[in-house]
């Protein structure tokens, strides 16, 4: 689901003080420093452990920052883009990366609702930018006004390109996707999900042990589901999930959008407890799309391999 927010601007900043460390008290002369740089390069991991370090960069220099997870199939349309336009933009702005269910608290500090989610920072302000996978064109426009607003409050620095990873930079660029997988990327790219859907059943009804295409045709049937509730509906769904524990629909829904959201753990829960108190067709159902869910996380998820588990216990 895309979903634009405010053009760039300083004004409704959250709160990212949790996520600053205190200073450090000066070290003795010849004494090893203790806080860590920033990380360098135009495209940088970022953990919970150097945030503070990135904060204080963006007091010379933009940050973009991509709020991304393994299992987020927009996730991996949006980033390879936000890589480009950081390379193509030479250092006028770095890319830090945060992978959301390593580093949770990043995550909840910016509000995250769903993922991919774009902020910057600008001064140790984050920047409202957007949400979901947008096109080139889109996130390149974004990108221009943020720089502008950077400029306007005095960050118009840059980095030293030179100093990314020679060994990434030279690294081999991937194979091209074969063109059921293109379609179906290009299709999340847009948003069009049931597009996406059509591709990835048309691979694997080619190949039916085609795992990627397993897993993408998963995602893509969730971001759809997501997609068509709007926010009213949603709330009226969670509102019945909670008043009924053995409503599937309404389970079912708020699953999802625990997923949708990062909360893997909450949708499986919810899914295995359906489950336990379903019988019949409503157990199948429940069944299955905890199975599905099982597929957008991916199978070498442990908490995939602990639900895994939990449901055979449930079941018999």
């Amino acid at each position: 689901m895309t979903q634009p927010m405010p053009g760039p601007s300083l004004r409704g900043a959250v709160d990212l003080s949790a996520l600053a460390r205190p200073a450090a008290p000066a070290a003795p002369p010849g004494a090893a420093p203790t806080g860590g740089p920033a990380p360098t390069g135009v495209v940088v991991d970022v953990s919970e452990a150097d945030f503070d370090a990135v904060l204080q960069q963006s007091l010379t220099v933009p940050v973009v920052v991509d709020l991304w997870a393994e299992w987020c199939g927009p996730c991996k349309q949006l980033s390879p883009v936000l890589e480009k336009l950081a390379v193509e933009y030479a250092g006028r702005f770095v890319l830090a990366k945060v992978d959301v269910d390593a580093n949770p608290r990043i995550a909840q500090a910016f509000q995250a609702q769903s993922i991919p989610m774009v902020v910057a920072l600008i001064k140790g302000q984050p920047v409202p930018m957007f949400t979901g996978a947008v096109p080139e064109a889109q996130a390149r426009q974004v990108i221009d006004e943020l720089l502008k607003v950077a400029a306007q409050n005095g960050v118009s620095g840059t980095v030293d390109v030179g100093e990314a990873d020679p060994e990434a930079a030279a690294a081999p660029e991937e194979p091209p996707l074969p063109p059921l997988h293109a379609a179906a990327a290009q299709a999340f790219e847009v948003g069009d999900y049931d597009a996406a859907v059509t591709a990835f059943t048309q691979a694997l009804n080619e190949n039916p042990a085609d795992a990627d295409a397993k897993a993408g045709l998963a995602q893509a049937q969730l971001f759809g589901r997501v997609d068509a509730l709007p926010a009213d509906v949603m709330t009226g769904l969670a509102t019945a999930a909670a008043d009924d524990p053995t409503n599937v629909d309404a389970g079912l829904a708020v699953a999802d959008r625990d997923l949708f959201g990062g909360h893997v753990e909450d949708a499986f829960a919810r899914l295995v407890d359906l489950v336990r108190v379903t019988g019949g067709d409503d157990r199948a159902r429940v069944r299955t799309r905890l199975v599905d869910l099982f597929e957008v996380v991916g199978g070498d998820d442990p908490r995939v391999a602990q639900a895994r588990v939990k449901l055979a216990n449930a079941l018999f």
